[in-house]
């Protein structure tokens, strides 16, 4: 029999990302209310209770409420807003993050899917702070441009509208939520600078962090390169090109990383692209519920 999946919020942009990816799956078996009582609060109760996963695509304030709600102990949650990703007793969604995060996952009962911008700068970073190539106190800075569609709904009408802004910093307070995610699980002992911003693309992300390398070149190379060699979703490609799209994975699940700059001055640009929509929301929701139930990690996504 195949387990069953409940996603509260299933409506939203990212909930509609995972229905898609769920769809005609035999071994999965999503559950859904009918329009009328999708909000309900018994009838979300009830379905959040029964299911043997839940997937939560909500603002925070209800994705705490949701877990609230869930009055058994046997109900599995992979929680895709920012709510819980620097919780204590919550295991963070990024199954390349560290050697042993895929096993965490797997045994784990509430999961938190990274952020979008998170899940580039912690691939690009945390190898390196791993390895000893970037200091833990390193005073760093993540620029990042992504497709409107991470805006939901309201900020789609808006791009989509006449006379939409063509390009749109963001976060100029430098007290973006993202923030505390990339400090914490990139093992950084201060803040980094994060410099956000929208673009006039559906979907498509790239983030960047400027480094001084001089001597390091090689080993970053192959600290990235060995971190995921065997990734079916994070790839280490050549950073010797004249330009990177932001649509480069647009409509997949998978993450490129690249080292790119001028090794004469030491003077390199990691850079990540990957969709905002798939690595950096709805396919890493299904690839944490796949390997929470056991099943491929990688079934239903886009490859």
């Amino acid at each position: 029999m195949s387990a069953t999946v409940f996603i509260d919020g299933a409506a939203g942009t990212t909930g509609l990302e995972i229905r898609e990816r769920l769809a005609g799956r035999s071994d999965l078996s999503v559950v859904t209310l009918p329009e009328e009582r999708r909000k309900d609060a018994a009838a979300r109760a009830e379905a959040l209770n029964d299911a043997d996963f839940v997937i939560l695509c909500l603002p925070d304030d209800a994705a705490r409420e949701a877990v609230s709600l869930i009055a058994n102990d046997r109900t599995r949650v992979v929680d895709a807003s920012t709510a819980h990703r620097v919780a204590p007793d919550w295991t963070y969604g990024f199954a390349e993050l560290e050697p042993d995060q895929a096993e965490k996952i797997a045994g784990a009962r509430f999961v938190s899917n990274p952020g979008c911008y998170p899940t580039g700068f912690l691939a690009l970073v945390r190898p390196l702070v791993r390895a000893g190539l970037v200091a833990a106190d390193a005073a760093l800075s993540v620029y990042a441009a992504s497709g409107y569609s991470g805006g939901g709904k309201a900020m789609i009408a808006e791009y989509e509208a006449p006379g939409a802004s063509a390009f749109r910093p963001y976060g100029l307070g430098l007290a973006h939520k993202h923030i505390p995610e990339m400090q914490a699980h990139a093992g950084l002992t201060r803040a980094p600078i994060f410099a956000p911003a929208v673009v006039p693309t559906y979907r498509g992300m790239v983030v960047e962090v400027p480094l001084f390398l001089h001597a390091d070149w090689d080993a970053v190379e192959n600290a990235l390169a060995k971190a995921y060699a065997d990734s079916a979703l994070v790839s280490v490609a050549n950073g010797d090109i004249g330009a990177i799209g932001i649509e480069e994975n647009a409509g997949t699940d998978r993450m490129t990383l690249r080292l790119c700059g001028n090794r004469a001055t030491g003077q390199a640009r990691l850079v990540a692209t990957l969709d905002n929509l798939g690595k950096g929301a709805g396919g890493a929701a299904v690839q944490n519920l796949n390997i929470m139930a056991g099943l491929d990690p990688v079934a239903g996504l886009v490859l």
